[in-house]
């Protein structure tokens, strides 16, 4: 799966000399002092040696003023983003750092860089024994690196209190011993009532490559795009091995994209019918089990006047609210709400990076309001480099009766697009 860069570039007036000099000038002589974390954070997309250089120095100096410390943070990050050989050593001296943070962007980055030093594993492993440290970040790191002597470290954390650390913990023991019988724990996590748990475990599924899961990630509720990624995780190291076929996955996937509730595990439950205003105002809230419990209601319950007052929400504040305006635009085709339909449509264009989950909510929505101008609207979408716009427009094609499919669309695509136009191809040949 290709990394996803949308967030790299959000700064596209700045150049690379630009913030290199930025990095260079000392706090008290920029406009704006968090410059500098903006200036560490562009050199990302700049994977030239000057670049790297800047950075490097900007996490040698040990200023102890916030503003730098952030930066420098950030600093770290880049460099192991980009993957610099070069800033090891720079970076493995950050690893006894006073500021945990630095210390956890700099095990993430070595993990990113990779080494084959057993002394710097070593070292990260002893992080364990100290407190008020990322023991999740440590733990990926060292399950990543498949270092099997830091088993009798990371055992102990297996129990923890905190279910972050636990789950990670638990995952990364099953994948250094090759005994995957705990995996059934973290499965169970897919059901926690904290959010940030049921992520946390969905992400050490994809990590222990546990296909047996597919079917609860894909039933998990939380935001489509954790599960989305999840799946393309297992995907990519379960489709070449053969570990699994197309078929295992598909049907879920499919669930996935087209994300309504129904099919979904939801967490919560009403003691009673709540108002049309109560569930609008849960499309609002992080946690996307209420969200999705709020969807199903408004369809169930208030379908012949939820339409009109999510437009008005919509004006209000969900046109610049990227989870509520995903749930919007879903719940308008689940509706079939044609008034609704340039809102959709606008949707469907928007190349902003935190609406792109819209993107393939609108592409859904459209497939189910139809007209003779949707087709072709979907049609050109296939040509975007977003994922979940490309399955979402060959799902809500199909759903159009669209059978003309061109596979030069999918050319050098991940196998589960390529995959998926051949079956749907296959299947146009057969009626």
């Amino acid at each position: 799966m290709t990394e996803d860069r949308r967030f790299f570039n959000m700064f596209p007036g700045l150049t690379e000399e630009k913030a290199i000099e930025i990095l260079a000038t000392p706090l008290e002589q920029l406009d704006d002092s968090s410059e500098r974390y903006i200036a560490a954070s562009h050199l990302i997309n700049f994977p030239t040696e000057r670049s790297i250089n800047a950075l490097i120095t900007t996490v040698q100096d040990l200023d102890p003023a916030m503003d730098h410390r952030i930066a420098r943070r950030k600093a770290v990050e880049s460099l192991g983003r980009l993957k610099a050989q070069t800033a090891l050593p720079t970076i493995r001296s950050c690893l006894t750092d006073p500021d945990q943070y630095t210390v956890e962007n700099a095990v993430w980055a070595i993990g990113e860089i990779g080494t084959d030093d057993d002394q710097i594993k070593a070292e990260i492993t002893n992080l364990l024994q100290q407190e008020n440290q990322s023991y999740r970040v440590i733990i990926q790191t060292l399950a990543n690196f498949d270092y099997k002597p830091a088993i009798a470290a990371i055992e102990p954390l297996t129990t923890a209190e905190d279910k972050l650390t636990a789950s990670t913990a638990i995952t990364a023991i099953c994948r250094l011993t090759n005994d995957y019988s705990g995996m059934n724990q973290i499965v169970e996590f897919l059901q926690h009532e904290q959010v940030k748990i049921r992520r946390a475990a969905m992400q050490d599924l994809a990590d222990a490559q546990y296909y047996e899961a597919i079917a609860a990630i894909a039933k998990c509720p939380i935001s489509l795009a954790f599960r989305v990624r999840a799946l393309r995780l297992l995907a990519q190291a379960g489709l070449p091995t053969q570990k699994i076929a197309f078929s295992d996955i598909e049907p879920y996937l499919d669930d996935v994209i087209l994300d309504h509730p129904k099919t979904l595990d939801l967490l919560h439950e009403y003691d009673q019918l709540p108002s049309l205003d109560f569930v609008i105002n849960e499309l609002y809230q992080t946690d996307f089990g209420r969200c999705y419990l709020a969807t199903q209601t408004m369809i169930e319950h208030y379908a012949g006047v939820a339409g009109p007052a999510l437009m008005l929400t919509y004006e209000k504040s969900a046109h610049n609210d990227y989870g509520a305006h995903y749930h919007v635009i879903k719940l308008w085709g689940w509706l079939k709400y044609e008034p609704a339909r340039e809102l959709i449509i606008r949707a469907l264009h928007n190349t902003e990076p935190q609406f792109q989950k819209s993107r393939g909510a609108a592409a859904i929505a459209l497939a189910q309001l139809g007209g003779s101008e949707v087709v072709s609207l979907l049609k050109e979408q296939l040509n975007s480099s977003v994922f979940g716009l490309k399955y979402a427009c060959l799902l809500a094609l199909n759903q159009l009766g669209y059978q003309e499919f061109e596979s030069s669309c999918f050319e050098g695509q991940e196998p589960l697009l390529q995959q998926k136009l051949e079956r749907l191809s296959s299947s146009s040949k057969k009626n």
